[in-house]
């Protein structure tokens, strides 16, 4: 059994700091690197492809709409044209700073809104991929599973990667649980620690109805702005580790 550990990192922002990049990227095996358009800055972009290259962690552009103020995490609605393009940037940014510093880019993940949209909008997932063909045909995209932007970059040519997030509720529809409903981000380590080995061996996630959902992740994400974030992400590698899973980049 073989599975990849993704977080979010990158996210601070001038003066403003969220997270602890470095001791994340000790524990996981991909960082979801911000692009600058919901989080993160040229600095902090360079800061952290220069560290995830230092530990050899697969870096990943997380592309987002255009949206500091709300991290990412608002609604909106955005020209295909338009959306294509910004993505575009965002890659080729992100991709250009991680070369200077040794590595690449060698997959593509939404952030927040724009992950959630792209699962069930066929013109808005049309436009990511888009920009990632464009880019470089050869990157997978990170979505859930179910997602149509699995159809959508079969298509076009482009792989795609399903994950599954440990410290988030799941709906019995195997979406997830928005963020502003109670109980949907999980925080007890034991609890997020089991989520991940039951993704991992079994494929399943218990959904908030009590509900089986399968999965069939590749990747296990964990938030690294959610509170206690290196903790539930060392409690998940340890958990795995104990199982016999094998942690290793799907890049």
């Amino acid at each position: 059994m073989v599975i990849d550990l993704n977080a979010d990192l990158g996210e601070s922002f001038g003066i403003w700091r969220l997270g602890d990049d470095l001791a994340l990227l000790d524990i996981v095996t991909s960082a979801n690197v911000a692009c600058g358009f919901h989080a993160g800055d040229p600095v902090t972009i360079r800061r952290t492809c220069a560290a995830a290259v230092d530990r050899g962690v697969a870096i990943g552009a997380q592309v987002s709409y255009r949206d500091l103020a709300g991290f990412g995490r608002r609604a909106m609605d955005v020209e295909p044209e338009e959306l294509c393009a910004e993505v575009l940037y965002q890659l080729a940014a992100v991709d250009g700073i991680a070369r200077a510093m040794g590595g690449r880019v060698s997959y593509v993940k939404p952030h927040g809104a724009l992950y959630n949209r792209v699962c069930h909008d066929r013109e808005q997932a049309a436009a990511v991929i888009d920009a990632v063909a464009d880019y470089d045909v050869a990157l997978p995209v990170l979505t859930l599973p179910g997602s149509v932007v699995h159809e959508v970059a079969a298509a076009a040519g482009v792989p795609t990667v399903s994950e599954a997030f440990a410290d988030r509720a799941y709906t019995p529809e195997g979406t997830l649980v928005p963020r502003r409903e109670p109980g949907s981000v999980l925080h007890d380590p034991g609890e997020v620690s089991s989520r991940a080995l039951q993704m991992a061996v079994k494929g399943t996630v218990t959904a908030v109805d009590g509900s089986q959902v399968s999965v069939g992740a590749r990747s296990i994400c964990i938030h690294g702005d959610t509170p206690g974030a290196i903790r539930l992400a060392q409690e998940v590698r340890d958990g795995l580790l104990a199982a016999g899973v094998v942690l290793q980049a799907f890049t």
